[in-house]
């Protein structure tokens, strides 16, 4: 059995990850750890509680932990995630990273160098994570800001929802569309996604899982959930 953690801020999108647990193979287990988020906006909730977290991941007996939050792991840029991952890991006794990091492995595992972002958040709050995917070398070819919405807000967002985001974000003709924000329930509409985009899109509590996956060398293939996952052979035996 391969078992990964997750902490995850606040209540919003998290049956995303039961609903992955349930596409991937049976013998993975995704467990998540809670953590408040910080002043609703879902940010780093300070090394004690993110430590807590982590050592109960620990207990569960995690391979791999990613602290799955899109803006907590990249509001800081590079230098802070790096920070935050090697405090989980620490914590965890497992490898570690989080969001803003598998957004940046995911779509250099697709070849994407120019891409568009779609959020829910607002016009400031997208800069910083296209400034932060500007410092890990993509170019950005646009960004849509559908919001701002509060996390209950973007879970309650539907697939017609984040189909026309992406559908606009997809127009410069980007190698991809990144559609940020673990708060958005998009495990069961990735394959409308990516025909609405007409090119792969890496959503937030994917990338989070298939980083997870990636740290505990574990390689799946399921095409239901989407592109990223179809570039790795299944595993035999």
């Amino acid at each position: 059995m391969t078992a990964l953690g997750f902490l995850y801020p606040g209540h919003a999108a998290e049956d995303d990850y039961p609903r992955i647990e349930q596409t991937l193979a049976s013998d993975i287990r995704l467990a998540l750890a809670h953590v408040p988020a910080s002043g609703g906006e879902a940010g780093w909730p300070g090394d004690a509680l993110a430590g807590k977290a982590a050592e109960d991941l620990r207990l569960s007996g995690a391979e791999a932990v990613v602290w799955a939050s899109t803006l907590g792991s990249a509001a800081g840029g590079p230098e802070e995630s790096l920070r935050q991952a090697d405090r989980l890991a620490k914590d965890a006794g497992a490898p570690a990273s989080g969001t803003a990091t598998a957004f940046v492995n995911a779509a250099r595992e697709l070849g994407m160098k120019r891409v568009s972002l779609a959020t829910p958040y607002d016009g400031t709050r997208t800069e910083t994570l296209a400034a932060y995917l500007r410092a890990a070398g993509f170019e950005v070819a646009g960004a849509v800001a559908g919001g701002p919405a509060s996390p209950a807000e973007a879970a309650a967002w539907d697939a017609e929802a984040q189909a026309e985001l992406v559908r606009e974000a997809a127009e410069p003709g980007p190698d991809g569309v990144l559609l940020a924000c673990t708060a958005l329930r998009t495990a069961a509409y990735l394959p409308r996604l990516e025909l609405a985009a007409g090119r792969p899109v890496l959503t937030a509590n994917q990338v989070s899982v298939w980083e997870a996956l990636r740290l505990a060398e574990r390689r799946v293939r399921e095409p239901a959930l989407g592109t990223l996952f179809t570039v790795q052979p299944p595993v035999l035996g």
